[in-house]
């Protein structure tokens, strides 16, 4: 009787101990802030981050990834010379009318009309009133993407949607559509 209880107590604690032990975690973490890591307030005073924090503003002067610089300012005057200076930056062999024509149809047929005669859609169904053909206008390559960029009147801008390849594929296609009115 004694050897079956001493029995029954070892299966218990064996069985314990073993039950205890979570196999798909390791029993001992070598680099523990590596699983967990230490979180820092923005503003905080740290040995890790040297000098003035300022919320580790980028460096003066410095632009995001993806971004280029624009000079042309969001007035008439800055419309004005966009209008006689920006030319198309892509030459002939990289400008992709049918990649224009895609991109013009998501973001500008839908106002302008497929023939850029300003019937599209929202016009036929008096959504949005008074969108100009392009044939009446008097557009150049840069006041297109200036527009495009910032908006005019009640047509807001596409500079989020379109990155500045795809703003002067667009400028492109608005071309030939103007060319094809006239």
């Amino acid at each position: 009787m004694k050897g079956l209880i001493k029995i029954v107590v070892v299966t218990v604690l064996i069985g314990s101990v073993y039950s205890c032990n979570d196999k798909s975690k390791p029993n001992y973490q070598y680099f523990p802030n590596m699983y967990k890591s230490v979180g820092y307030e923005t503003y905080g005073e740290y040995e890790v981050f040297p000098g003035e924090q300022e919320a580790l503003i980028p460096p003066s002067g410095t632009l995001p990834r993806g971004y280029s610089l624009y000079e042309y300012p969001n007035t008439n005057e800055g419309y004005d010379m966009a209008k006689q200076d920006s030319k198309n930056p892509l030459d002939s062999t990289q400008i992709d009318l049918v990649r224009g024509k895609e991109l013009y149809d998501i973001y500008c047929g839908i106002c302008h009309g497929n023939k850029g005669k300003g019937q599209g859609k929202l016009v036929k169904n008096e959504k949005i009133l008074g969108v100009p053909s392009y044939g009446t206008r008097d557009v150049t390559e840069g006041s297109i993407y200036h527009v495009i960029y910032y908006g005019i009147n009640s047509m807001g801008s596409y500079s989020n949607q379109l990155n500045e390849e795809e703003r002067w594929q667009v400028t492109a296609y608005v071309q030939k559509l103007k060319a094809e009115i006239n």
